[in-house]
């Protein structure tokens, strides 16, 4: 059996991110700010001996890291393909979601370690130094949250950014509340106890985060695409048999692609094939689609094992 083979390149361009110049000052801001709050926690936590001012500074300078890699990787997604990485640079926007979240969950571990430590010999501490350094931290990481919020739902490498800065946000005002308790009652166990719901916060906030990030580092398609869908569309177009050898992933944050295998019917026209790849692109958010086609029957060397239904 011969089989004809004609490719379309349809391609709906969103390189990088339609708000990259708001996001460059967004993470510089977010930089800036968090770098300056760090050093005046660390500062108060070391002069008060407060673990939970020092530990929720640990945490922020790993934010202050994570929003440099985030920015850097931002930077890097930006960049033309070159002949060697002929993808782009936009994979690093997701491993450096992976990586920012494989640093909290260390850092949630010696929180952890410290804090149990603490429990049973729990030092005298300043309630109201403690709560007025996380009341200024709770304007600082809300502040630098907000300039995420428009784009998170957009890009994974800015949502871990806002998660991070509004998990800090909540942890804050958990300090300050700490802080007054331990101001009226010498509860000074308060502190630890403190400590350990910021590692709880710092999990909850970094699992989904971890689990999507990994599974977009494998290839896996998006959460947000139904690959099955996109097979049902496809052989409900008008001339189309038969759907194999379908991929769906993400090019970058931003991007995602698809390669399919279309069996068609002998009349089939190659000129529907820019219509197709412009319904996939408007309506699954697929920016670079490539699809073969096959007429007759499809070529035994292109099925593989739980590709071809």
């Amino acid at each position: 059996m011969a089989h004809s083979h004609s490719h379309g390149h349809g391609h709906g361009h969103s390189h990088g991110l339609p708000a990259s110049g708001y996001l460059n000052k967004a993470f510089l801001w977010g930089i800036g700010l968090n770098l300056c709050y760090v050093a005046a926690e660390a500062g108060a936590g070391w002069w008060y001996n407060s673990l939970a001012l020092l530990t929720d500074a640990g945490h922020n300078f790993t934010d202050v890291i994570s929003l440099l890699l985030a920015y850097l990787a931002l930077k890097l997604a930006q960049r033309k393909p070159t002949h060697r990485f002929t993808y782009g640079f936009g994979k690093s926007t997701t491993l450096v979601s992976l990586l920012n979240a494989m640093l909290l969950l260390v850092a949630v571990g010696a929180i952890g370690w410290e804090a149990v430590g603490r429990l049973g010999s729990a030092p005298a501490l300043n309630g109201t130094a403690i709560s007025l350094v996380a009341l200024v931290g709770i304007f600082i990481n809300a502040g630098t949250a907000l300039l995420f919020f428009r784009d998170k739902d957009h890009d994974i490498n800015v949502k871990g950014a806002y998660l991070h800065m509004a998990a800090d946000a909540l942890v804050s005002l958990g300090v300050v509340l700490g802080g007054v308790i331990m101001y009226y009652t010498n509860w000074f166990w308060v502190d630890a106890v403190l400590s350990l719901a910021i590692m709880v916060v710092i999990v909850w906030s970094t699992w989904g985060l971890l689990v999507e990030s990994l599974r977009l580092t494998l290839d896996a398609a998006p959460q947000n695409l139904d690959v099955r869908a996109i097979r049902q569309h496809l052989l409900e177009i008008p001339g189309v048999t038969e759907v194999h050898d379908l991929h769906v992933w993400a090019m970058s944050s931003t991007e995602n692609s698809l390669t399919a295998h279309l069996v068609v019917e002998d009349a089939y026209q190659d000129t529907q094939l820019t219509q197709i790849q412009e319904e996939l692109g408007h309506q699954f958010g697929l920016q670079h689609v490539t699809l073969q086609v096959e007429r007759g029957a499809p070529n035994p060397a292109c099925v593989q094992d739980g590709v071809y239904h």
